[in-house]
């Protein structure tokens, strides 16, 4: 069975439709990328699959037991908090160092454990988040804009790294971003939102749909051309750069 499912969605804040007779359905092991202009939605459908948000209209759905591992926009820690990585992984739960080595190095940061967090790069601020995400071997991992404030390599690397936590652990994968370019290319299926969802399917058929040009213009298919010929010859190390911080989008 497919591990969420959303069944005529529509979210509401106050009297404003921010989502409207949205039906999708995320299934085990696929990477999906949700687009859309800001103010489209992708936030509020986020929300509205972790259960943060309460839908106006319609039901999300859950496979039984289902585990939902979380990336955000951005996390703000305060710089003059004495705080390791490890300690960082470990709360609230206090997880085994065990286990959190083991999600740092499928984020593929595994020199990290003893680093201060005020200390990180935007790109290893980022791994580490996401390695927070991998500690409970999650089904499904949900990315909000995870790579908002990195550079263009920074932000390929990262995407190439949830590829390949996609390859090693199984787990599907759904995602917000701006950067068409990079995530297109690395998702099974994508889908075009804007209050509703315009159009969907994989990145070559969604890039050339009308509704998606209305939306973002015909440059994207070159773009992906590209990113697919950096992605083949790219090294991993763009994310050691130091990056600015992460701020929030949408």
């Amino acid at each position: 069975m497919s591990l969420i499912s959303l069944q005529d969605l529509s979210v509401r804040y106050g009297a404003h439709t921010v989502l409207r007779h949205v039906s999708l359905d995320i299934e085990p092991g696929e990477i999906v990328t949700v687009v859309g202009p800001n103010g489209s939605g992708k936030t509020s459908l986020l929300r509205a699959i972790i259960g943060a948000v309460a839908p106006a209209q319609g039901r999300v759905l859950h496979k039984p037991g289902l585990r939902i591992g979380y990336v955000p926009q951005k996390l703000h820690i305060d710089p003059t908090l004495p705080m390791t990585v490890t300690r960082f992984l470990r709360l609230p739960d206090r997880l085994s160092r065990a286990a959190c080595a083991r999600a740092l190095d499928t984020a593929g940061v595994p020199d990290l454990a003893d680093r201060q967090m005020s200390g990180l790069s935007g790109g290893q601020f980022q791994r580490v988040l996401l390695a927070r995400a991998l500690i409970n071997e999650p089904d499904v991992i949900l990315l909000d804009e995870a790579t908002q404030g990195l550079d263009q390599p920074g932000s390929a690397a990262f995407y190439r790294r949830i590829e390949e936590v996609r390859r090693e652990t199984g787990c599907a994968v759904v995602m917000i971003s701006h950067e068409l370019h990079v995530v297109m290319s690395a998702s099974d299926r994508v889908i075009c939102l804007n209050g509703h969802v315009c159009c969907e399917g994989t990145p070559e058929k969604v890039s050339s749909a009308p509704e998606y040009r209305a939306l973002f213009g015909t440059g994207t298919g070159g773009a992906l051309a590209l990113y697919r010929h950096d992605h083949d010859h790219a090294h991993d190390g763009a994310c050691d750069h130091p990056h600015d911080h992460a701020e929030a989008a949408e």
